[in-house]
């Protein structure tokens, strides 16, 4: 260890014994999450069973002005984890306790490392008809979840984190645990610190623990699939479908080359064109109407056969390319990594913001699909890249900042749902002009000595 951790080091293994490690196989695994970024090793991690104990490590951190990295599952894509200045992750993994559930109000409150897996088998297994219809695709943890502000396919009709966050407990830089929000549905009391640590990233507090908002399953559920001549067609029928107010559930484009890609990937026979994916919720009868009123617009604009299911097993059939998408993509070239773009626009700007990546992906030989969650505006390019090629991930860099300058020109934002990391500071900061100087005074007031996830979101 470093001659001037020892201290800290000492004090911290007096607290937490063999839960503060020192181990190479434990830093390593906590070096890294899902994304391109290059592995940096903490110089230990301490695994923490309650708020207590996440307090009294963040304040000998503190004291000894020692970097301080919280840790879910790892599944995040931006370098979030990533110990940039090295210091101590903070593993919530064992934080992972529901604590209550109201079916009457429609909430629970559990802590940081409890997984949206295990929340919903839970209230499945409890039959309280509720869950948490938040997917990111990964089962990642319900804190880090909200540090990222994460979404996924559902976001058209249910919202992010940020709009099923009730409340929330954190620690401070100096120790203390606060308790932000309330269970009530709304409040116009002081500041809205829930939504300031929503998609903080562990730059303002670690967050421990997560009041949430439920939804009730829905009585039915139906899905389609369709493929289009074209982007353009594609997306004036997302349009369409849109502005008709039909109470859509999920709608996800994939381009021809990633139907190609989940072709080879899940042995699937699409056709390699883009190629719409709907899902509708409701009563057993109201599906049913929402799938025949979709069919109908995009036939008007060109759709090919517009297949249906509301079985579970043929709905799963339908899904499938969409639910193996980004792993389709890795496997487009051996030992590939992914970099991923995650930029959301106005829906209105989608044909035009993903017709001008297209352009900008013809001068790159690097596979590079297309995929996004098109009813909220936000689309993906998943470069598979050779991780030893520094060329390489300098030419998917520069398709990505034309990618995000030409969002930011059509009114968008640079993350719909990834978060900042270490990979999207330059573009924040082009985002938000005059703003980050906003940002930065926030950060300099919560956290003076920098130690809380340093190097992430905001340079300082």
């Amino acid at each position: 260890m470093p001659h001037d951790r020892k201290p800290l080091f000492d004090a911290l293994t007096q607290m937490l014994g063999e839960r503060f490690q020192l181990a190479d196989d434990v830093r390593r695994e906590h070096a890294k999450d899902v994304s391109h970024h290059a592995a940096q090793w903490p110089e230990a991690v301490a695994f923490p069973e309650g708020n207590k104990e996440v307090a009294a490590i963040v304040r000998c951190c503190s004291e000894h002005r020692c970097p301080i990295i919280p840790f879910g599952t790892g599944t995040a894509v931006e370098g979030g984890v990533v110990a940039i200045h090295g210091g101590v992750c903070i593993d919530l993994g064992r934080m992972n306790r529901i604590l209550r559930i109201s079916r009457e109000d429609r909430d629970v409150t559990v802590e940081a490392g409890v997984t949206r897996f295990q929340l919903n088998d839970h209230l499945r297994d409890t039959s309280t008809n509720l869950y948490l219809p938040v997917d990111p695709g990964a089962d990642a943890s319900l804190g880090g979840m909200a540090a990222t502000c994460a979404s996924g396919s559902a976001a058209v009709r249910y919202g992010t984190m940020r709009d099923n966050v009730l409340g929330l407990t954190a620690v401070l830089a100096d120790g203390r645990i606060i308790h932000t929000g309330s269970r009530a549905r709304k409040s116009s009391a002081g500041y809205d610190l829930t939504r300031l640590l929503v998609g903080s990233e562990g730059t303002l507090g670690i967050i421990t623990g997560v009041t949430l908002r439920l939804t009730n399953r829905p009585a039915a559920v139906s899905a389609a699939v369709c493929d289009f001549p074209g982007i353009r067609p594609a997306v004036d029928a997302v349009i369409e479908v849109m502005s008709a107010g039909i109470p859509m559930a999920r709608i996800e484009l994939l381009d021809d080359v990633q139907m190609g890609a989940v072709n080879r990937y899940s042995n699937l026979d699409y056709r390699v064109a883009p190629t719409l994916f709907f899902e509708f919720h409701g009563s057993p009868t109201g599906v049913v109407e929402q799938a025949e009123a979709v069919g109908a617009i995009v036939g008007k604009h060109g759709g090919g056969e517009f297949q249906w299911a509301t079985e579970d097993e043929d709905r799963d059939r339908l899904w499938q390319a969409r639910h193996d998408a980004y792993y389709a993509s890795l496997a487009l070239r051996e030992g590939g990594v992914g970099y991923v773009t995650d930029v959301c626009i106005p829906v209105s700007q989608l044909a035009h913001c993903i017709n001008q990546a297209k352009e900008h992906l013809r001068s790159t030989k690097i596979p590079a699909p297309l995929f996004g969650h098109v009813g909220d505006g936000n689309f993906h390019v998943v470069f598979s890249i050779d991780p030893d090629s520094p060329e390489e991930l300098a030419e998917v860099q520069q398709l990505s900042r034309k990618i995000t300058a030409d969002a930011l020109e059509a009114g968008g934002t640079c993350s719909g749902e990834h978060g900042i990391g270490i990979g999207k500071l330059n573009e924040l900061e082009r985002e938000q002009g005059e703003a980050i100087h906003v940002m930065r005074a926030i950060k300099t007031a919560l956290d003076p000595l920098n130690i809380m996830n340093p190097g992430k979101v905001l340079k300082m």
